[in-house]
């Protein structure tokens, strides 16, 4: 069963990167363009603006909550396959397949459940009681995007488990239909039927449906690893390595969440404080900014988790065939492109926020909502740089099989810093301490990858040479 990858070990390293990571950059791109897309289209709808904006905000964490636990299954099963096809373990690999599968349909309907009955107190959580008009459309755009977890999830957790099989393009062919399917869409919905945010979550579901049906079909026609239906019996020995392998990614969305739910509650809190913001017609403001620059930050990271995600194959086969040259070799390489995407990033947000903003309806805005955006771009993305490394240490870890190393610089980065800071800057800068809790945390977090990176690094020379 392995033979049709042995060129994993063989094929030069940048070539390899090229071929499985491009796909996997496009397939989150797209999948981040849902969102994205959604706030573009309600912002630059008169009747929706800043409100439509702001709940957009507030939705948008509960949609990656949904995504942490399909990358969780989806980037475990992936990691995990690929170690076992290094050594020549198909049954396992089958086997972690099935049970990816049940997991991510299990886990979706208990989700979508959660959701729909524990709507009202889930938005309030994040942020939606800002103003009543904010809470409605909040509401409104929740509950049908609630209907569409099942399908969102199960396209997410397959997609990686596509590239594991073998077939990136695949996987970046069917998140690209829906994604295509909701550009399309949305601004019928949105201006021509004037649904508003029903219009924009319908379009997105429909979109998430055909990725889903995609992968479906995939599942039931795949190359090298071909599940029989014993391998959908749960394994309590193979699910739960899957799941430890997938829960740097499952943190790193997850501690998102987290990090939004106290950045927005802050953004409230703060804003409620501030001159302008304390009025009820801005209060959205401040949550509908920050919004819009994380979406921004979304980009520039489905671009470094893309390059990450997609070596994880490459690197699970060769730390499996016991090849740690090209390991290192491929880390090297990755590092580079990572600091080069970041560097771009960070020439976009000091120098051309305001065009930016621009794409998001900031013309049909007041000057105080220009105003703070300039000043969030320029300050909350600042160390973007070191984000973009950070991000590839963490998946660069999982793949090699450090699920611990990675989950503690995860945990690290997005649960102490990330909150923390979220919480703690604001009582001593205000409204302005929120928007200084991601750099910092950045350049903590950098710290801490440079230690564990090196240490693993040296435990690897340490193996070669006992070997030897």
């Amino acid at each position: 069963m392995s033979e049709p990858n042995q060129y994993l070990a063989t094929e030069k390293v940048g070539k390899l990167m090229g071929k499985y990571a491009v796909p996997c950059i496009i397939s989150l791109l797209v999948g981040a363009l849902y969102n994205i897309v959604d706030q573009i289209f309600i912002a630059n709808a008169d009747y929706l603006g800043s409100y439509g904006n702001a709940a957009n905000t507030v939705v948008f964490p509960l949609t990656v909550v949904a995504l942490a636990v399909a990358v969780m299954i989806g980037d475990g099963c992936c990691a995990f396959v690929s170690i076992s096809l290094g050594k020549s373990d198909g049954n396992s690999a089958k086997k972690s397949v099935g049970n990816a599968v049940v997991m991510a349909v299990c886990s979706s309907l208990v989700l979508t459940a959660l959701y729909l009955l524990f709507a009202d107190q889930i938005i309030g959580m994040f942020g939606g009681t800002v103003n009543e008009e904010t809470f409605r459309h909040s509401k409104e755009y929740f509950f049908y995007i609630s209907l569409g977890i099942p399908f969102y999830m199960f396209g997410q957790a397959m997609n990686p488990i596509i590239r594991a099989d073998g077939d990136p393009k695949f996987a970046m062919v069917s998140t690209l239909a829906g994604a295509v399917a909701n550009i399309i869409l949305d601004p019928i919905f949105i201006f021509a039927f004037h649904w508003g945010m029903r219009g924009a979550a319908v379009a997105t579901v429909i979109g998430q449906i055909i990725t889903a049906v995609l992968a479906i079909w995939y599942l039931l026609n795949m190359k090298l690893i071909r599940p029989a239906k014993a391998d959908y019996s749960m394994d309590r020995k193979i699910s739960g390595r899957t799941l430890l392998l997938g829960m740097t990614s499952f943190l790193s969305q997850i501690s998102l969440v987290a990090a939004m739910a106290a950045i927005n509650n802050m953004l409230r809190k703060y804003g409620a404080l501030d001159a302008v913001f304390g009025q009820a017609q801005y209060a959205q403001i401040p949550m509908a900014v920050v919004g819009i620059v994380m979406k921004f930050f979304q980009i520039v990271i489905s671009i470094v988790v893309g390059m990450a995600a997609g070596c994880i194959p490459v690197v699970g086969f060769n730390m499996g065939a016991g090849k740690k040259e090209r390991v290192k070799e491929l880390f090297t390489k990755l590092l580079i492109a990572e600091a080069v995407v970041g560097a771009v990033g960070f020439i976009f947000v000091e120098f051309f926020p305001q065009q930016l903003i621009s794409l998001f309806g900031a013309a049909n805005e007041s000057v105080y909502y220009t105003e703070f955006a300039l000043k969030s771009f320029r300050i909350y993305l600042c160390m973007i740089i070191l984000a973009c490394i950070n991000k590839a240490c963490f998946i660069f870890l999982q793949a090699m099989g450090k699920a611990a190393a990675s989950t503690i610089l995860s945990l690290i980065r997005e649960v102490v810093f990330g909150v923390g800071f979220a919480l703690l800057l604001p009582a001593f800068f205000g409204l302005d301490g929120v928007l200084y809790s991601m750099p910092t945390s950045d350049v903590l977090t950098f710290i801490a990858a440079v230690v564990l990176i090196v240490g693993t690094f040296k435990e690897l020379n340490r193996k070669e040479g006992n070997a030897l």
